[in-house]
């Protein structure tokens, strides 16, 4: 190994007075390799040959809790069969000696993390453009497989350190003191976006920041109108902007429903076109209420995480996303086995939605498992193709109807005889309890409502 000669690394950007600085402060005070971990947590952050060796056996001796000191290391590198003790120890002794300041490590360290990130970005646009130049595969997978790439860059560079509890106190008792604002702007910047269904709200505290949420249910339980009531409530009533990601729905069947649910028409009669003067005058003042709102629709087919990130991010602003459903979804990794694609996506979508910073309601089928019991309410369990689902997800919404099963059968609904008693299911909540909130189902216009408005209707 030459310690001495590393001029071909010209090529790539670095810094070799950083890494030696690093390196020779760790020699001077090796205690200072306890603030430089989170910044450079493996030896390929350095890109001198001889100074990657260095770190790897600094990070070595530090792993085990050995001392690090200038005898543990060369004993170290010794495990490596292309050392040379001579030259080796003469450029140890040099890092000791050259450090500018030792208190100045954590600058030097930065310097060093981000000559490494633009090199990770050189390699990602050189294996992008090997990629157009092969034209192996479609355009659309390229793009994919490019905005995969630099997603994961921007994962590991915001990658922190721990944090100090009483920082992270003063930060919530921050939030606390706005939550309580006088300010009616203020507080609703920090409390979770409203669903319009008050006890829904009152359990899982509204759409929070961050959040992956799962709403789950068989076909026909109506839990893409479900997600429009909610985007609909939300764009309206808490003037915020929502972008609306429909695998499985045209924008124009999506919007049917929306003027549907907001006019109260009928769906069937929207199909038809068979209205009369009175339903139009109402579908005109709902489409130019509607058209007020900012709710932004996609319907792009097999859309990937990347995409949407890479489509909310041109948005800009946006509060909340809703993606209709996740078993429609694609991997920007080609993946046979189907439940570690699913796995893949639940993963990526809640890294999303912490590095957006914005609630991610995530649509989803369940598996046949429940009709094929006595009782049909859906456990977690039923969540179909992965396991991931239930632990990626903050909060696990269930839509169930025991009409939608008594119809079929040609039973009474329950005791009451109500075929549109619905229910929501929280069966995960990390933020409190689970309880199930009842529902009312207004199928002719494709809406739920909670059993509190319809009290007071």
């Amino acid at each position: 190994m030459d310690y001495y000669n590393e001029s071909s690394m010209a090529v790539m950007p670095y810094s070799q007075e950083a890494e030696q600085s690093v390196l020779g402060a760790i020699l001077l005070e090796p205690s200072c390799m306890n603030e430089l971990t989170d910044i450079l947590p493996g030896a390929e952050f350095f890109y001198g040959v001889s100074n990657r060796a260095i770190y790897g056996a600094i990070l070595a001796l530090y792993g085990m809790g050995r001392p690090v000191d200038f005898v543990t290391i060369i004993e170290k590198l010794k495990e490596n069969s292309n050392y040379d003790e001579d030259t080796g120890k003469i450029y140890l002794a040099q890092l000791a000696q050259i450090v500018p300041s030792i208190s100045n490590v954590r600058v030097y360290a930065n310097i060093v993390r981000d000559k490494y990130d633009m090199r990770v970005l050189m390699n990602a646009a050189k294996g992008i453009l090997e990629d157009v130049s092969n034209g192996a595969s479609e355009a659309s997978s390229i793009l994919d497989a490019a905005e995969q790439r630099i997603f994961d860059i921007r994962r590991g560079k915001n990658m922190q350190g721990l944090q100090p509890v009483r920082e992270i106190i003063l930060e919530t008792f921050d939030r606390l003191d706005k939550l309580n604002s006088s300010d009616p702007d203020e507080r609703e910047q920090f409390r979770g976006l409203p669903t319009g269904i008050k006890d829904l709200d009152a359990t899982i505290t509204g759409l929070n920041r961050s959040d992956l949420l799962i709403l789950a249910s068989r076909p026909g339980m109506g839990k893409t109108s479900f997600a429009l009531n909610i985007a609909n409530h939300i764009a309206q009533k808490m003037k915020r902007r929502i972008a609306f990601f429909s695998l499985e729905m045209s924008k124009e069947q999506l919007a049917s429903r929306l003027l549907s649910s907001e006019a109260m028409v009928e769906g069937t009669r929207l199909r038809t076109g068979d209205l009369t003067d009175n339903e139009w005058t109402r579908l005109v003042e709902a489409g130019s209420m509607l058209s007020g709102m900012e709710i932004y629709l996609d319907d792009s087919p097999g859309i990937t995480v990347p995409e949407i990130k890479a489509k909310v991010r041109r948005l800009k602003d946006v509060d909340l996303i809703v993606i209709d459903y996740l078993q429609l979804m694609s991997s920007a990794k080609r993946i046979d086995n189907r439940v570690q694609e699913i796995s893949e996506i639940t993963r990526n979508l809640k890294i999303m939605a912490k590095e957006l910073n914005v609630p991610v309601l995530t649509l989803s089928q369940l598996a046949r498992a429940s009709e094929k019991r006595a009782e049909h309410r859906p456990v977690l369990s039923d969540l179909r193709d992965s396991g991931s689902i239930e632990q990626d997800a903050d909060i696990v919404l269930f839509l169930y109807r025991e009409g939608y099963y008594a119809v079929d059968n040609g039973d009474v609904p329950d005791e009451d005889g109500d075929a549109n008693r619905g229910e929501c299911i929280v069966a995960k909540n990390r933020h409190g309890e689970t309880k199930t909130v009842q529902l009312h189902w207004q199928g002719e216009f494709m809406r739920y409502t909670g059993v509190e408005r319809q009290r007071y209707d």
